[in-house]
């Protein structure tokens, strides 16, 4: 395509041995003309909670095994990660056809104005989920410490400890198990 953002000059790289990436104001020009398929290679409770509108939902573990379209591909996840490893993997296995990634992930999407579509049976984000969830077994702590044995502030010191060690390792296992949860599984 000639008019491809993907091809054009001022289409730019984030480094020489990076993923290409597209800006989300070329992304939507391209996706206005059809001239581009986005895969968004996030897990399927978060693609539900908003995408846009048109995309794939074909997450990072299984695009090696996915029968992806032929032409001009953009992968999307929410802040670039997850579709850099994805562009670098369809390059890898040389999929026919330009491959990049969006710039900024899907807040960049969002801060250019551009709408995400939410489906309807959506359950709350995760993180928020974690929050209600590890607020609330903190207060449980909280309250039976003072109501029936004062031994239950260790579940408060232990959701805390878990927090701490979540924010420092990056594992979650709160979210890991909602993730689970029969609420948060999604067809599409």
């Amino acid at each position: 395509m000639a008019n491809s953002s993907l091809n054009r000059p001022d289409h730019h790289s984030s480094s020489s041995t990076g993923p290409e990436r597209i800006s989300a104001q070329d992304l939507a020009e391209q996706l206005g003309s059809r001239g581009v398929t986005v895969i968004d290679v996030r897990e399927p409770m978060e693609y539900a909670s908003g995408h846009i509108a048109g995309s794939l939902n074909v997450p990072l573990a299984r695009l090696h095994q996915a029968d992806l379209p032929q032409g001009p591909l953009v992968l999307v996840c929410q802040s670039g990660n997850r579709s850099a490893k994805g562009v670098q993997s369809l390059l890898q296995l040389n999929h026919p056809g330009p491959v990049c990634d969006l710039e900024g992930g899907l807040p960049a999407w969002q801060q250019a104005g551009l709408p995400l579509r939410r489906l309807a049976n959506a359950p709350l984000p995760l993180m928020r989920q974690v929050q209600i969830a590890a607020g609330s077994l903190v207060l449980l702590g909280l309250i039976l410490s003072h109501v029936v044995a004062p031994a239950w502030i260790l579940l408060s010191w232990f959701v805390g400890a878990g927090l701490v060690f979540a924010g420092v390792s990056g594992f979650c296992g709160m979210a890991r198990l909602l993730a689970l949860m029969p609420w948060n599984r999604i067809s599409l």
